[in-house]
């Protein structure tokens, strides 16, 4: 089986409306244009995976329980609308209260276990989310950042590189994904 691109998304900001430290699965709202741009992501082969980093886990704001009622939330949301994703990961370290880890973004530890489940090619895909450290990971392991305007986005679009793209949201970031691919 030849590995397939991904495209590797931020949760908080990105796919659901940023809410500080979101622990209720009540307060799970999609950003507009979600489900749209992850379906067509879909039509076009792309495997779907969420990482996300939750130091609230870390900091005490929320349990683990907490987290996962959050996270079955959003995919029944998804999958309500129909939109399937290829697995979820999750960073629940601060190096403030637990120290430094391989997995919290801008860290690759969550792209590699990722890549290693479900058989990735980590240099072919996209990294998408509001914060920089979403969008860093591209510039170590291949592929292509894109910052959305969501989220934290506004904040952070003067800070990034010409390597990094910067759209309006995750439909956006679709359209330019799939114009890109097709080249």
């Amino acid at each position: 089986m030849t590995p397939r691109p991904a495209v590797f998304i931020d949760r908080d900001g990105t796919i659901i409306a940023e809410k500080v430290y979101l622990s209720d699965p009540e307060g799970v709202e999609l950003v507009p244009g979600t489900i749209e741009g992850l379906r067509d992501l879909r039509a076009d082969g792309f495997a779907l995976v969420i990482v996300t980093n939750q130091a609230g886990i870390a900091r005490g704001l929320y349990t683990l329980d907490d987290y996962h009622a959050v996270a079955a939330r959003l995919i029944e949301v998804l999958v309500e609308a129909d939109v399937v994703i290829d697995g979820t990961y999750y960073c629940p370290h601060h190096s403030d209260v637990t120290g430094p880890c391989p997995c919290r973004k801008p860290g690759t530890g969550m792209h590699r276990e990722a890549a290693a489940a479900l058989d990735l090619d980590l240099e072919a895909s996209y990294y998408v989310g509001d914060k920089l450290s979403d969008v860093l990971p591209a510039h170590e392991l291949g592929g292509r950042g894109i910052l959305v305007r969501t989220g934290y986005g506004r904040e952070h679009e003067k800070e990034v590189g010409g390597a990094v793209w910067v759209v309006d949201d995750l439909r956006s970031a679709a359209r330019r994904i799939r114009s890109d691919a097709r080249r």
